[in-house]
């Protein structure tokens, strides 16, 4: 999607995407992956999530990658901190305790910005991408993540044809085609149809949510 869709989105406040509470997949399944405190994590397209706030609680250093500015102003200004911004790159960097946020296009990252991520975390960011970004988008995080990275990735899986994206549908093939150089591992897939007017109306009989555990 075109950077001007989505501060758009963001100025309107059409953020159905955004979540009011932590992510249950996160807080059930993360303490397995067995990260040691400290380690750095990095959440693309992170928006202002609540998801942030909950990594850096339980002792990691958290790299937020994020294009809107309001979003960013955002999750600092609802958590009451108030964040040193510098310059860093093609990136506005903003950071206080544990949390990190780069404001900026996230294909603007180098290797040496996010070698050191040995955790991941992805729960809207893939399925916010058209075909060819994802595509790009999983070159990118297997091209410069260390080997010894691991993390959590929820996609959405319904009839493409039936609905235009955002949210994308990405189904299992494709992931694991993404994926390919990564341990991609199903932990549960989860049926939300009744609860999503908003596909049923569109036809849609079928709406999984996935979660997968992938290790570099």
């Amino acid at each position: 999607m075109e950077p001007a869709f989505w501060h758009k989105r963001w100025a309107d406040n059409q953020i159905g995407f955004h979540q009011g509470q932590v992510n249950p997949y996160l807080q059930a399944h993360w303490p397995a992956l067995g990260l040691a405190p400290g380690s750095r994590v990095l959440v693309p397209l992170c928006g202002k999530s609540l998801d942030l706030a909950w990594l850096a609680g339980q002792g990691y250093r958290v790299l937020g990658v994020e294009l809107s500015r309001r979003a960013v102003e955002d999750f600092f200004r609802e958590h009451g901190l108030e964040p040193e911004v510098r310059q860093q790159g093609a990136f506005e960097v903003w950071r206080q305790g544990d949390v990190e946020l780069w404001c900026g296009d996230f294909f603007a990252l180098r290797a040496q910005d996010i070698g050191d991520c040995v955790g991941l975390y992805d729960r809207a960011a893939l399925i916010a991408l058209p075909p060819q970004m994802r595509a790009k988008y999983m070159e990118a995080l297997s091209a410069s993540l260390p080997m010894s990275c691991r993390g959590l990735l929820v996609t959405l899986d319904y009839d493409q044809a039936l609905l235009d994206g955002p949210p994308f549908s990405v189904g299992d093939e494709e992931v694991r085609q993404g994926f390919a150089r990564w341990q991609v591992d199903e932990l549960g897939a989860v049926e939300l149809i009744q609860e999503s007017p908003k596909f049923s109306q569109a036809g849609v009989s079928s709406l999984l949510e996935r979660v997968y555990r992938i290790i570099r």
